[in-house]
């Protein structure tokens, strides 16, 4: 079920009537309508992959209580590895089989070898890896005994599969959601108006600017070689600006839905495109997924702790894992490493944890310096994504050598004008919205009534007017 689908259009106010005035207001039948409707939710996109769901959900819960109640370490590490082992098993089998087989298989072939793997035949089930790493979270947590396992089974499942983040996130925490689970939840007109407020920015997010840009974006990278460079550029450009209105969209729902349940989820964007380095970029966004990185990834592997050098050792590490995880493909690799090594300039002038606040904060507008380091760093961005969107390397290589070549300064093919308004409208929108937590939190709440509802109609205008003939699927339910 897709949150841009009249289904969940019907879905959300059924569960929100249920919640609120079938349970009156019992804890426990509210948390067991969430997981129903969450089990209901997944198994509309395919009921054959609830299985896989139920059985993470069911090995994390007896594999943490079983590490609490160990009388020995011994004991403790094999439920601990038990865990982690089986979920990275399916992980590795539904996701990067394909790709170790093949490249194998390709390594062979260049040394005279000839190998022919089986390889599956299976599509990805949709959100594997957000699920998996809610699970990985909460059994290395209890391991390092930062919680106790959680002993009530349904509030359990509702943190693993709460369905406003089951398939894209954001990746939450047990120490910050499951205690929202377990209290009392008493309906908040204004928390409610607020998600509403979100959901309808999201959704703007998604299917004016995101699925608008989507159909120029396959158009140039589908043919890498049969277009200007100017062409590229723009093609890239229009590409940064899709995956971060279908993500950052898709997280905006994802937030407004919870909150009509009374349940407050991480922020996982944070205006990215108005960073000052790629530093900064990376502290704003999918905030959930590098900030688990550095929780059980780079922490862990010595973190700053160990000097220059093991900084970017780690560092390179945790961009190339980031990039393994987006996908089984050496784009994603190389698209992560590209990014560890923009990192690391600021790495050896010790200034990596720079610019806390966002730009220009308090401010109308950025000074000079502020916007030519802003355009600086989304450049090194959309040339990153021209590796990340691409279909292979050799695509990759094809769309960059031509990006640079005499062709850049031609005029670009088939721009769509109304397009480039949209993004100029909507980058406005999000400057004079980037110290909220979101663009139009507080535009218009000191204005009249009339005002307010005409800006709300005019984006539900927007968004049935530019919405595509058919839904378009999230571009990270295929990560």
């Amino acid at each position: 079920m897709l949150f841009n689908s009249v289904d969940f259009l019907i879905f959300l106010p059924i569960v929100f009537l249920l919640y609120w005035f079938g349970t009156k207001g019992n804890l426990k039948l509210q948390n067991i309508l969430l997981l129903v409707s969450s089990y209901f939710f997944y198994a509309c996109w395919d009921y054959r992959f609830l299985f896989l769901l139920i059985f993470s959900t069911l090995l994390d819960y007896f594999t943490g209580i079983k590490m609490h109640e160990a009388k020995t370490q011994g004991m403790k590490k094999f439920w601990f590895w038990l865990s982690i082992s089986v979920n990275l098993g399916f992980l590795g089998v539904f996701k990067y089989y394909n790709f170790f087989a093949e490249s194998l298989a390709e390594s062979l072939q260049a040394v005279g070898f000839h190998a022919n793997f089986w390889t599956l035949q299976v599509i990805l089930p949709v959100g594997i890896s957000f699920y998996t790493f809610h699970g990985l979270s909460y059994v290395i947590d209890i391991y390092k005994d930062r919680i106790k396992p959680e002993r009530n089974f349904v509030d359990y499942s509702v943190f693993v599969s709460f369905f406003p983040l089951l398939v894209a996130g954001p990746i939450e925490r047990a120490t910050h959601l499951l205690p929202q689970i377990q209290a009392k939840r008493q309906f908040n007109y204004q928390q409610s108006v607020d998600g509403l407020r979100q959901i309808l920015w999201g959704l703007f997010k998604k299917v004016v600017i995101a699925d608008n840009c989507a159909s120029y974006v396959d158009m140039v990278f589908s043919n890498p070689h049969g277009f200007a460079g100017s062409t590229h550029w723009l093609g890239v450009t229009f590409f940064a600006f899709q995956v971060y209105g279908d993500f950052s969209g898709y997280s905006d729902i994802a937030l407004g839905t919870a909150r009509l349940f009374g349940i407050d989820l991480l922020r996982n964007f944070a205006y990215p495109y108005f960073s000052r380095d790629t530093g900064e970029f990376w502290r704003r966004w999918h905030i959930s997924l590098s900030s688990w990185f550095r929780d059980y990834l780079y922490i862990p592997l010595g973190g700053s702790s160990g000097g220059t050098w093991m900084r970017i050792r780690n560092t390179l590490i945790i961009f190339t894992v980031s990039g393994f995880w987006h996908g089984a493909a050496w784009t994603y690799v190389i698209w992560g490493f590209m990014n560890g090594l923009y990192i690391v300039p600021s790495i050896l002038m010790n200034n990596s944890k720079g610019h806390k606040e966002i730009v220009a904060y308090g401010k109308k507008l950025p000074t000079i310096k502020e916007v030519f380091h802003i355009f600086v760093t989304f450049g090194l961005i959309i040339f990153s994504f021209m590796v990340f969107r691409s279909k292979d390397m050799t695509d990759a290589f094809i769309y960059i050598s031509d990006s640079f070549s005499t062709s850049f300064f031609t005029k670009p093919e088939g721009i769509q004008n109304y397009l480039v308004w949209l993004l100029v409208i909507f980058m406005v929108v999000e400057w004079i919205g980037r110290e909220n937590k979101y663009a139009i939190e507080k535009i218009g709440l000191k204005w009249t009534r009339v005002w307010r509802l005409t800006f709300y109609l005019i984006i539900v205008f927007a968004i049935f007017w530019f919405k595509p003939m058919h839904d378009v699927q999230f571009f990270y339910f295929q990560f």
